[in-house]
């Protein structure tokens, strides 16, 4: 039987070897290559197939036959010699060269003139091949090959193949076309890369990145994975420059453990600050994952620096430590945990726990895994035991807070819940009828004060009727809260240790659908008119004898005109005679079911003063008129998005909140965000954000965040990319408030993005991406909801759900 000709080895090294090393998680564009290959397809070639598993294609390739063909076969039974357009194809195979001669015997072939190869993963062009099939050695010359399900493409001077092992002998790599100017590319280069196809890694002696002809990365040697199994070694370096680290250089390192968990290391040197140690640690197994991280640094300069200008500080300056600053400079670190373990199909269980060393080490850190900033103020952790079904859902959970803001002290930390027990239920017992109830138990600790254990209980009954165009859902709800108080507590309180409250809770939610079909511009559109009723009756308790654990007044918005309570909380229900007058109008393109316009009104009408407040510093509600609250959207064009809100309180003639927000596309990458934000006594800001591509080539990025209550720019950003087949730079400026105490810093950012290689210098995306809406396209549709959701307390949620 003649044997194969088995060339595979020598094309999926070439395919694996020089991109695995250089793997990209972003999402690259190509949009400005070429639209032809490198190097083009063979004529009489079978179509490509999509690349498989390499011990996959080499079983189901050896099961298939081998055909030559040629212009001229000479020779005798052991030697065979074919001469004239030579085509060998075995599945997806191609072999094509001037000559080709097999020694059955020798089991030795060489194929030279014009040799091209080609299979699922890689096209290949060369001068020479030879090899020995019963000793499984290749060699092949001069070779310039293109990868098929990417872009990347190369030379290597030679390659020598035995079993398993093989060389490439100066080797590059690049995704850039080779017809590109040399200043638009960038291309990989080792002088040798040693290759290891079964245990999945490579080494490479001597490489070096260059842009154009200039070289900016070597490294003498390193080792790098050429498949999907993941190998210990450097990962690439970030480097950046800033007033307050000085120079920033971080070598993250990865750790390949076991199959289901990995580390990953990252030693970092701040010239301005010193030394800082991170880590992080992965595992994965069946029903649950998780991750640890921390860094650690052993001395701060920063800290120091700041304890100096402190002492140096003129009474009066405003530069004195008016707020405590703790002023550790040593062993400063945080560490957290966060994972979770599915025990069924229903229950859970779920932790996410956080520590920082100092009150002011996520300000001076950019924050937990965010780099985004002073964030938290506090910080929440939690752990517990959650479970759900089709009608019920149930938790039982610890939670705790820890410090992260030296400007306010600890007592202004919430409580912690030792522990919190919930339970809920929601169940249709008839088309028209539905029950449930929301039970919590809670125990209230504090380091600095007394707490106390709560037992919240809210049963409910509801009747939805509806039709095709109107419902009505009258709800009623008993809810009755108890304490057990701690004596000193109950003594500032009153003296009783055992409150109760209890009330009941009646509503009334009611609305109407009108639509017609009208037309825009020729466009037909069905417009809808949707007046609804909302009707809250709480009979007033009196509950200064109730302690403040978790609960807090909720901001008013056009979702709290239907709740049926406007605290966050159970430790306050408030009492209410009050009906909420709305009113929402849509536009709906009918063409494809868009919404292009909507606006709502609404108001709440108070019949009886609320005279429910958290404290005395608080006054009650007084008969008449809420604020009106206003919402509106609207779409010009498909690429046009304006949104407004207003509140507006006619009892004081003043404006409580005024929104605008606006939006317009340009092209498939460009976008301009417009925003003004205002509410008394709080806030006064706009905020100007833009990616605007000048040409396909030439892009400009910005933001401008200003707030005029405290006359000071929030942010600025102003930067310039260059974008090419291959190959982008980008260049970032940015000036921002870098702590609670107003001092600003500067930064100059510039990126190296090497296209189906990686990036080199600062990651300007993160903070392109946090601070412009739409820098990323896919965000503005594709938000996960984990980052969207508001906080339970702040629902704007307007379902007719009544409780």
């Amino acid at each position: 039987m003649r044997r194969a000709l088995r060339l595979l080895p020598i094309p999926f090294s070439i395919a694996l070897a020089l991109p695995a090393w250089a793997a990209d998680e972003k999402p690259v564009s190509y949009a400005l290559c070429p639209v032809e290959d490198p190097i083009p397809a063979f004529d009489g070639a079978p179509a490509a197939v999509a690349p498989q598993d390499q011990a996959a294609r080499r079983q189901q390739i050896q099961l298939l036959p081998t055909e030559i063909f040629g212009d001229r076969q000479e020779g005798t039974s052991s030697t065979t010699t074919y001469q004239g357009d030579v085509v060998l194809t075995r599945g997806d195979q191609f072999l094509r060269a001037d000559n080709l001669r097999l020694d059955q015997e020798q089991g030795t072939y060489t194929a030279d003139g014009n040799v091209r190869y080609q299979d699922a993963g890689i096209r290949v062009i060369a001068k020479r091949a030879s090899g020995n099939q019963d000793q499984d050695t290749h060699n092949i010359e001069q070779v310039q090959y293109q990868l098929m399900a990417r872009r990347g493409n190369g030379i290597a001077d030679s390659i020598h193949m035995a079993g398993p092992e093989g060389q490439l002998l100066g080797s590059t790599y690049t995704t850039c076309d080779p017809h590109d100017p040399a200043w638009h590319r960038w291309y990989l280069r080792a002088r040798e890369i040693d290759i290891n196809t079964d245990e999945g890694f490579a080494t490479a002696h001597h490489a070096t990145v260059r842009i154009g002809k200039v070289p900016v990365l070597y490294a003498p040697w390193f080792r790098f994975p050429i498949d999907d199994r993941r190998q210990t070694g450097l990962l690439y370096p970030s480097v950046g420059l800033s007033g307050k680290n000085g120079f920033d250089y971080e070598q993250p390192i990865y750790l390949n453990l076991a199959p289901n968990y990995d580390a990953t290391l990252y030693p970092r040197y701040m010239s301005s600050r010193g030394i800082l140690l991170g880590g992080e640690f992965r595992y994965l197994y069946h029903g649950g994952e998780g991750k640890l991280e921390g860094a650690w640094m052993s001395s701060d300069d920063l800290v120091r620096e700041r304890a100096d200008d402190y002492a140096n500080a003129l009474p009066g300056s405003g530069d004195e430590d008016i707020y405590g600053d703790p002023l550790q400079d040593k062993n400063r670190g945080f560490f957290r945990f966060r994972g979770h373990h599915d025990l069924d199909s229903i229950w859970q269980a779920r932790a996410d726990y956080s520590w920082i060393s100092d009150s002011r080490y996520l300000e001076d850190n950019g924050g937990i895994s965010s780099g985004d900033g002073v964030r938290y103020s506090v910080l929440t952790n939690t752990a517990g035991l959650y479970g759900r079904s089709r009608y019920w859902s149930a938790r039982a959970e610890a939670q705790t807070y820890q410090l992260s803001d030296y400007t306010i002290s600890e007592e202004t930390l919430p409580y912690d819940a030792l522990p919190r027990l919930s339970f809920r239920y929601d169940r249709p017992i008839l088309d028209w009828l539905n029950v449930g109830m929301n039970t919590e138990l809670t125990r209230f600790e504090h380091s600095d004060k007394d707490g106390g254990s709560r037992l919240d209980i809210k049963p409910y009954v509801s009747i939805p009727l509806r039709g095709p165009s109107w419902f009505v859902e009258p709800g009623l709800a008993y809810r009755y809260t108890a304490y057990e108080l701690d004596k000193d507590l109950a003594d500032q309180l009153g003296g009783e240790r055992s409150p109760t409250r209890s009330t009941p809770i009646a509503t009334l939610d009611a609305g109407l659908y009108f639509d017609r079909d009208t037309s825009w511009g020729g466009t037909p559109f069905l417009q809808t008119l949707e007046p609804r009723l909302y009707y809250l009756n709480v009979p007033y308790r009196e509950q200064s004898n109730l302690p403040l654990f978790d609960t807090r007044m909720m901001t008013f918005s056009y979702g709290q005109l239907f709740r049926d309570n406007r605290f966050s909380s159970a430790d306050r229900q408030t009492d209410a005679n009050q009906l909420t007058l709305a009113l929402t109008s849509r536009s709906i393109r009918q063409t494809d079911g868009l919404e292009k316009f909507n606006v709502s009104l609404g108001q709440i009408l108070y019949f009886e003063d609320s005279n429910v407040v958290l404290d005395s510093s608080q006054e009650p509600i007084r008969n008449g008129k809420s604020a009106w609250v206003a919402d509106s959207n609207y779409m010009p064009s498909d690429r046009w998005t304006l949104g407004a809100s207003y509140q507006y309180d006619a009892n004081n003639s003043r404006a409580d909140l005024i929104s605008f927000r606006s939006r317009y596309l340009i092209g498939s990458d460009g976008v301009v965000n417009l925003s003004y934000r205002y509410r008394r006594d709080v806030l006064k800001q706009a905020d100007f954000s833009f990616l605007y591509p000048i040409n396909p080539v030439w892009s400009l990025v910005g933001r401008y965040y200003y707030s005029f209550q405290d006359n000071k720019t929030l942010e600025a950003i102003a930067g310039v990319q260059w974008d090419s087949c291959c190959l982008a730079v980008r260049l970032v400026g940015r000036h921002y408030v870098r702590n609670r105490e107003g001092d600003q810093d500067n930064q100059l950012q510039v990126e190296f993005v090497l296209k189906g290689l990686s990036s080199i210098g600062k990651d300007t995306d993160k903070n392109l991406r946090r601070s412009i809406l739409g820098y990323y396209r896919d965000d503005l549709y594709l938000v996960p909801p984990s980052v969207t959701a508001p906080n339970v307390d702040d629902s704007d949620e307007t379902s007719s759900a009544p409780f």
